[in-house]
């Protein structure tokens, strides 16, 4: 499965020049003009990664990557700040906002591919140990869930959820809109007292494992 990036920046040419270099790059490449329009697209589908600019009308990207940090769905999605302002003070708050990696205009298309690739192979990296972890706490000391049952379209959108799709993805396949799949996904953490999807994609596991 292609990883989607998201790219917002207000400058036109930057935009498609780095749409572009990455697209070249087999990423699936979404892009926005504003910090609006980025909040807008999220609102749809999270991205594996966002790259963008500070300097933009309306809200910044401080502003942007604050409020992205703040919000459940989007608290881990990596940032990388790409942006002419090249002050310590700047890249300081970039860091301190909870970017990922910061880079300055005009950017080199070899550096900002290899910045993105590392960002993603490590968190393919951190997934992967995760899922490790998850099988051997199992296997050790099998979770007793002694809460609500899910209904079939629940237990549906959470083998979905297990199988690393997006909201849009699972309203896709199930034919249903993106809204219903949040409510859904909002009814599990509720009925099994979960906190986030990986706690859903281990309930799930365990289901397997014991065969009901």
């Amino acid at each position: 499965m292609l990883k989607r990036l998201l790219i917002v920046d207000d400058e036109p040419n930057l935009l498609r020049a780095v749409a572009a270099c990455l697209k070249a790059e087999n990423y699936e490449v979404t892009t926005a003009r504003s910090a609006r329009e980025a909040l807008v697209l999220l609102a749809e589908s999270v991205p594996d990664l966002i790259v963008s600019d500070i300097r933009m009308p309306g809200m910044d990207g401080y502003q942007l990557v604050r409020q992205l940090r703040g919000a459940p769905r989007t608290a881990l999605v990596p940032i990388i700040f790409l942006t002419a302002k090249d002050e310590k003070t700047d890249r300081i708050e970039g860091f301190r906002a909870g970017i990922d990696a910061y880079l300055t205009k005009p950017f080199e298309p070899e550096e900002l591919i290899a910045v993105v690739n590392g960002i993603l192979n490590r968190v393919e990296r951190t997934h992967s140990q995760i899922a490790r972890l998850v099988g051997s706490a199992e296997q050790e000391a099998p979770v007793s869930f002694q809460d609500e049952e899910l209904t079939d379209a629940e237990n549906r959108v959470a083998l979905a959820v297990s199988r690393g799709l997006s909201n849009k993805e699972i309203a896709a396949e199930l034919e249903i809109s993106v809204r219903t799949v949040e409510n859904h996904i909002s009814h599990i953490l509720d009925k099994k007292r979960f906190s986030n999807r990986v706690e859903i994609a281990r309930y799930i596991l365990q289901q397997k494992d014991t065969g009901d």
